[in-house]
């Protein structure tokens, strides 16, 4: 069906590697071609800018752009409660044509396991295309460097009550995106310590607050700055890039 791909693909090209894969009930063939490199951008001017991540909002940027999170939406949440049901179903059908120590998989089961399939690969589309235009506009600002922290998500996974939060922000896609666009761009990628105090430093005198909790989602500091934790992180994490 190569006319179907026309537009997508170079007319003559050499193929590298090829490699077949499946989401859901969608297969795909991914083509691996050589192009020669034509880099287009120009030197990026603008200042700085740190980008804060989180489970309550998933981006806050030192520019004061805010991205929430795509799975606190209604739509979202709906789609995993049916999610969540139509599992529950399924297994309960399984318990039911159990025969012996084997599970017998009626019509019901393959319309209820398709059916699961469907809604995950939706979902896990409606993830990706937001990180994808959330990074795509911050890249588009063209600041001189893009400044973020290194997150300990194999830590953050371990704590049963996060893990699933966690998970469904994908803080690794939103690196890697960021990786590769900020080098398309020219724009230099910072990746700040993991145990740098951005939240807990005043971004006014430069004063740790050693009491800060997670629960605290306004820093207020001896100075008289009152400021959100995130937007308070974010601008300590862009001053890291002078």
């Amino acid at each position: 069906r190569y006319n179907d791909e026309r537009g997508y693909l170079p007319i003559e090209f050499k193929p590298l590697s090829y490699r077949v894969s499946r989401e859901g009930l969608h297969w795909f063939v991914s083509i691996t071609v050589e192009i020669p490199d034509s880099p287009d951008y120009s030197t990026p001017v603008n200042e700085p800018i740190g980008i804060d991540l989180g489970i309550k909002t998933l981006a806050t940027v030192s520019d004061g752009s805010v991205y929430v999170n795509i799975n606190q939406k209604h739509e979202v949440r709906k789609m995993e409660k049916r999610l969540r049901r139509l599992q529950r179903q399924v297994s309960r059908k399984y318990k039911m044509n159990k025969e012996g120590s084997r599970y017998r998989k009626t019509c019901n089961i393959i319309k209820t396991e398709k059916e699961i399939a469907r809604l995950q690969t939706r979902l896990n589309n409606i993830r990706t295309n937001y990180i994808h235009q959330m990074t795509s506009e911050i890249v588009r600002t063209k600041p001189s460097h893009i400044v973020m922290e290194d997150l300990n998500v194999r830590g953050m996974m371990k704590n049963k009550h996060l893990a699933d939060h966690v998970a469904k922000c994908n803080f690794r896609e939103i690196r890697r995106q960021l990786t590769y666009k900020a080098n398309q761009s020219g724009v230099s990628l910072v990746v700040a310590d993991r145990w740098y105090p951005s939240s807990r430093t005043c971004c006014e005198c430069g004063v740790i607050d050693k009491t800060l909790k997670l629960s605290d989602r306004k820093m207020k500091c001896e100075c008289g700055n009152r400021i959100d934790r995130d937007m308070n992180a974010s601008i300590n994490l862009s001053r890291l890039a002078v």
